[in-house]
């Protein structure tokens, strides 16, 4: 009788447990969780310390022991040099979205924009950093139609959201635009261009919305080639950069046929890419250079003197790109990366990071102030590299040797100053984070 007794608690008892393991697992993932999951997210940034919650596999330089960490934010960010301030766009609701920022060394929440909808809700917001006269700015711009009933092209605009990095001053600024624009930060002003020749710049201090004319690029007296497939390409304190079929200038400033670095066809500059204060060249070698038939030249000028500070020469490529790698600058302007370009411009040396006969060609995604590349091999652009795409590997710019890394580790795209690493990765909920790892204690 007794053993019955017992044997019937134990029965209970497991019944019980079984009915709370029950309730537990509805109540930690039932369907009101997998409702929630289609809401916005608001990231909560982790402070340095006990690390954030996703620990990716990254570079031996960094440690993920400690850092921060952002869930569902746009895949744009921005890094200001003068505060160390991160700004990255977050999705409130449904085609809502407000610029927030944290402080990129210890993931501290700091200013907030207000919230704002773009005029299109399949252009989804990008969001850039312009500096003009020391002062920063982090730019949001979308393009779209003013209002649901525009129905010609004339009703379209670029609008412009303008946030002093300080303080989060915000000034708004739409500009009526009739295609799909280009929208470049380079400095000192913003550059709208439908890449050609029309072009608008934009005061980020003052709003102030000037429209260029293609009649006012102030072409080059002998230069046919300047005249064919006229693009402006950005923008200089002295005015834009404008580039032609075969030679570039900067309007009413310097001519790329007198700055043609030595041993090229002065007439054969093309830019390919444009940073705060440097613009990205390839030139042909002279005849009767040796290697002419198989190498190029890169240089990278001076935006406001066009005088060449590094240049470096790599083989041809076999099919020319549709767009050029885009450069990317060390956190404190000291090295510029570019596909599988680099160069160091305090030294004023360039390298071309491939094999000797062209092959195993990498792209390069970021540049720490330190030195240190970080890219992938056989991946299309640096988009790709970054997403986990291809062959990781770090380069270290003196030397041009690139270190193979894991397959699984994920490359910075870029680092703050402080030395923190920014990270992005998708969970399975297709929710991108953005993550600070700092760099490893020697």
């Amino acid at each position: 009788m007794r053993q019955k007794i017992v044997r019937l608690t134990l029965v209970a008892g497991v019944l019980v447990l079984a009915l709370l393991l029950l309730l537990a697992t509805c109540g930690a993932g039932g369907s009101q969780d997998t409702k929630d999951a289609d809401k916005p997210t608001k990231p909560v940034p982790t402070p340095t310390g006990p690390g954030p919650a996703t620990q990716l596999t990254v570079p031996p330089a960094y440690t993920t022991q400690s850092g921060w960490e952002l869930v569902n934010t746009s895949p744009d960010y921005a890094i200001s040099r003068t505060t160390g301030r991160l700004g990255y766009l977050l999705r409130v609701a449904d085609n809502q979205y407000r610029l927030e920022t944290i402080d990129s060394e210890t993931g501290k929440a700091g200013w907030k924009g207000g919230n704002w909808r773009p005029p299109a809700s399949k252009h989804s917001p990008k969001l850039l950093l312009v500096t003009k006269n020391d002062v920063e700015y982090f730019v949001t711009w979308t393009y779209g139609k003013v209002g649901v009933n525009a129905l010609t092209p004339a009703d379209t605009i670029v609008s412009l959201d303008v946030y002093d990095v300080k303080d989060g001053a915000r000034r708004r600024i739409e500009v009526p635009w009739s295609s799909a624009p280009s929208v470049i930060a380079s400095g000192p002003d913003i550059l709208i261009s439908d890449g050609r020749t029309t072009s608008v710049v934009v005061d980020p201090a003052t709003g102030r919305i000037s429209k260029i004319a293609p009649s006012a690029l102030k072409y080059p007296k002998d230069c046919p080639s300047c005249k064919q497939l006229t693009e402006v390409f950005g923008l200089t304190k002295k005015g834009l950069l404008v580039s032609g079929a075969r030679e570039f200038w900067v309007q009413g400033g310097w001519f790329s046929r007198n700055v043609a670095p030595k041993n090229t066809d002065r007439t054969s500059g093309i830019p390919t890419t444009v940073a705060p204060g440097w613009v990205l060249a390839k030139w042909q070698l002279a005849k009767g250079q040796k290697p002419a038939k198989t190498h190029d030249l890169w240089a990278v000028h001076d935006a406001e003197t066009g005088k060449p500070v590094a240049t470096v020469e790599c083989n041809k490529v076999a099919i020319k790109p549709g767009q050029y790698p885009q450069a990317v600058m060390s956190p404190s302007g000291g090295y510029l990366v570019a596909g599988n370009l680099a160069f160091d411009l305090t030294a004023k040396e360039g390298f071309c990071l491939e094999a000797p006969d062209g092959s195993k060609r990498l792209t390069l995604a970021s540049v720490t102030d330190e030195g240190i590349a970080y890219g992938a091999t056989s991946v299309r652009n640096a988009t790709d590299a970054l997403n986990g795409g291809g062959r990781p590997v770090a380069v270290e710019v003196v030397t041009g040797t690139p270190e193979g890394l894991p397959s699984n580790v994920r490359l910075p795209g870029a680092e703050a100053e402080a030395g923190v690493g920014v990270f992005r990765w998708t969970d399975e909920l297709d929710r991108l984070h953005l993550l600070g790892y700092p760099r490893a204690p020697h």
